[in-house]
């Protein structure tokens, strides 16, 4: 495993499995909020985009005040453009296949929206109740984001928005094998609380900066064949 000497099979041992895993640059090929701000461009985003990367601004204020930028008189144009450029990345159908013939539960943890992650995953029939995420109330002049699963008060980080360390807690380390699969800052508070991290992207530089073990990937038959490799070694 890159980045530490952790043994890959001592991680499942005698434990239930359960993946936590992000949506926007991981299940999907790109990042969906960046996309739509991409296109649609309103004054300021990109100072906003930086701010959160830079951990200036938690991902909560920093994506509350992106949406802000966006009339709901052009709703249908938004999530129209968001559905349209969603690409998901290779491996998916299969990682969720293995999960299924290996009784490992399958949470998706976004810090996406509900208008466009919802729709993206209905065809792949996963439970509505594995599905955490941000909503969005269109009633005003403007997108309002609303926030269902926000921080707790033993959220280290604070402002995560859709709170993944509070979704990690609910499975206790001593009876299950926590696995993370996620690319970016969303994911640097659950990435500590994980036994076994799947990265790409940002989360990679994170992991090698606090020493944390990851396996990287680019597709999910990586994530699948490393798991599958690790049930198949389990005594």
């Amino acid at each position: 495993m890159t980045g530490g000497n952790t043994s890959d099979t001592n991680l499942i041992r005698g434990k239930q499995p359960v993946i936590f895993c992000d949506f926007d640059g991981t299940i999907t090929e790109n990042d969906n909020i960046i996309a739509i701000m991409k296109h649609f461009r309103p004054d300021g985003w990109e100072t906003i985009v930086a701010d959160i990367i830079a951990q200036r601004i938690t991902i909560q204020h920093g994506v509350g005040q992106l949406f802000a930028l966006l009339p709901t008189s052009r709703r249908e144009e938004i999530v129209a453009f968001a559905l349209d450029n969603m690409r998901i990345r290779a491996g998916f159908a299969e990682l969720l296949q293995l999960c299924r013939e290996r009784g490992i539960r399958f949470l998706v943890t976004s810090g996406g929206i509900d208008f466009f992650v919802q729709p993206t995953l209905a065809p792949f029939a996963i439970e509505s109740g594995d599905i955490y995420c941000n909503g969005s109330d269109f009633g005003g002049e403007s997108i309002l984001i609303t926030w269902p699963h926000a921080c707790d008060e033993a959220c280290a980080g604070g402002g995560c928005g859709m709170c993944k360390t509070r979704i990690i807690r609910r499975f206790p380390q001593n009876r299950y094998t926590r696995i993370l699969i996620g690319d970016s800052v969303t994911d640097f508070e659950g990435a500590k609380l994980a036994d076994l991290i799947f990265a790409r992207s940002h989360l990679i530089d994170k992991c090698a900066e606090l020493g944390m073990p990851y396996v990287p990937f680019e597709t999910f038959h990586t994530v699948a064949d490393t798991l599958a490799r690790m049930l198949k070694e389990e005594p």
